[in-house]
């Protein structure tokens, strides 16, 4: 009986971890989808920006990853010691999906770009929290962690390049849709 339960509760742990990055995925892909389309193809993006395509292609993988790693970091942690590694887990989601509703939805990569440094902490900190739980929970985050690297040289090269030419009309966004301009 027991290992049923503990079947059921590692199941349902999975299933949480995964519904949790895949709604996050999902509001990322909303959010982007309102500049995709009108205002992003406009500006100007640095060398070695990738196709649009490619994007939802690589962060959907790290999205499971991410979820694979909180399981796993969550399954590793002694009873009632999971908070703060958790607590930090869903602090580099938030921010996660903050950057995402700065950049595409309020259409500002000066404010994405401020954001940044503090995401790319929040998931160096959880990658180090997990590293002490269960290290490959942490290893599965590191190419979550140089995606957003990469990520980091291309909203500062979009910032660099259509401050000198001047940013192209912002058009609707989710400030406007929510009525905050």
């Amino acid at each position: 009986m027991a290992s049923i339960l503990g079947c059921f509760r590692a199941c349902a742990g999975l299933a949480f971890f995964l519904g949790i990055c895949a709604g996050v995925f999902a509001l990322n892909g909303v959010i982007t989808s309102l500049s995709i389309e009108d205002w992003y193809p406009g500006l100007i993006k640095p060398t070695g920006t990738p196709p649009d395509w490619v994007f939802p292609l690589v962060w959907g993988p790290l999205f499971v990853l991410m979820a694979l790693a909180g399981w796993h970091a969550w399954r590793s942690c002694s009873p009632g010691s999971c908070g703060p590694a958790m607590t930090r887990f869903a602090c580099q989601l938030g921010l996660n999906l903050g950057w995402t509703a700065l950049f595409f939805g309020l259409r500002s990569p000066t404010l994405a770009l401020l954001e940044l440094p503090l995401l790319l902490a929040a998931i160096g900190v959880t990658i180090t929290t997990f590293w002490r739980i269960a290290p490959l929970a942490a290893l599965a985050l590191v190419p979550y962690l140089l995606w957003v690297s990469y990520a980091a040289y291309l909203n500062a090269g979009i910032l660099f390049l259509n401050r000198l030419s001047g940013f192209p009309g912002r058009g609707p966004s989710l400030a406007t849709g929510l009525g905050l301009v």
